[in-house]
Order: C-alpha cells, then structure tokens, then sequence
C-alpha cells in the first residue's frame, strides 16, 4: 500500500516472518468461501515508520488546530507506533509480525468494514459498530470474520485499528502474557523499494 502511495523506502512487496506467513495461510482456511484477505502491510522498515508517523502527526496538526503538541502525540500514537528498536517497544511492524489486512472477495475487492484503511477515524476502532450496530450491520459482520479468523490462529488484534493484527512481536507478548516477544527488529537496506540487505538487532 505505501508502494502504491510512494512513500520513500516503502517496499513493493510484503514480507512476513515465515510462521506469520503460516499463520495466515491457515487463517484463509477459515474463512468461508468467495472470501479472501487483502494484504496491506507486512515487514515496514524503520524509514518507512519514521515518515508515516511524522505524516500522520501533521495531519492530526492540520484537524486539529487547537491541539497541544502532547495532545497531538497522544492521537498519533493511537494510529502510528512511534518508531523505535528498542526490545522493550519495538514498532510492530519493524518486527515482521504485524499484518495489516482486510476482507476481499475472490476478484481481489475489498469488503466493506466500515472504515478506509489507515482511516484517522473513532470509526477504524475495532469494536465501533459493536457499540454501533445499527450504523453498518455488513461491516460489523465482516469485522466479526476478520478477527474471529486471525484469532483463531493465534494473531491478537491493536483495538484502534480493525486491520492490524500481531504475532511475536512486543505487542503480542504484552497482550498474551508470553514472557518475552519472539521477534525483534529487523534492519534492512532499501534499494528501488526491495530489501537489499537485513540483519535481525
């Protein structure tokens, strides 16, 4: 997706960690027929978070005029990971064990769920047509299909972003009281949006 939107490094493939990738596959078995998972974010490398999280700031900045600079850091924070190797708080996305992801149909077209991908949005909350359901019952039934699918496998869910799901990294361990994450992060060089080289920190 940020390929498509040319954001500078941004990666012309998506790359998972080789059991996220597994996981996802058995997640595809799940759901039912004339359905499939549209992909659109994997492994995101730490220049990619640096950018994203900067425009999403300034667009908070631009909505938000009345904003304090602590307020707009608490919004962006609800949309973006602040980016960072750290062990402790590695981005999850830097990890290669986040996915970002929607519903399609077999044709390649997205469902709907209610929302645009990275929509700045209390409607991109993942339990907001829970709470609304009235408002969007297709959404509400293929946000239902989408998490109960990627849970089942083993993926936890961030709560303010219905695409956004995680396994092994930091955010996951948190989420599932695992001792230690399973994944850190990955340094990579970008060479014409691909991986040139990488090293696990």
């Amino acid at each position: 997706m940020y390929f498509k939107q040319q954001i500078p490094n941004s990666l012309q493939s998506v790359y998972l960690r080789q059991n996220v990738c597994e996981k996802l596959i058995e997640a595809i078995t799940l759901l039912p027929e004339n359905y499939s998972f549209i992909v659109y974010d994997g492994y995101r490398p730490l220049q990619v978070q640096h950018y994203l999280f900067q425009l999403f700031a300034d667009d908070i900045r631009k909505s938000h005029p009345d904003f304090s600079e602590h307020e707009i850091l608490e919004e962006t924070l609800k949309y973006v990971a602040f980016p960072s190797t750290e062990p402790s708080k590695t981005s999850p996305h830097l990890t290669g064990g986040a996915i970002d992801l929607t519903l399609g149909d077999l044709e390649g077209n997205p469902l709907d769920l209610g929302s645009a991908f990275d929509e700045i949005s209390k409607k991109s909350a993942t339990r907001y047509f829970e709470q609304h359901p009235d408002e969007n019952e297709e959404a509400l039934r293929n946000r239902r299909l989408l998490y109960n699918c990627m849970r089942a496998v083993g993926f936890t869910n961030y709560s303010e972003e219905w695409w956004h799901f995680d396994y092994g990294n930091v955010t996951w361990a948190r989420r599932v009281n695992a001792e230690e994450a399973r994944y850190g992060a990955v340094e990579a060089e970008i060479e014409t949006h691909q991986i040139k080289e990488f090293r696990y920190l």
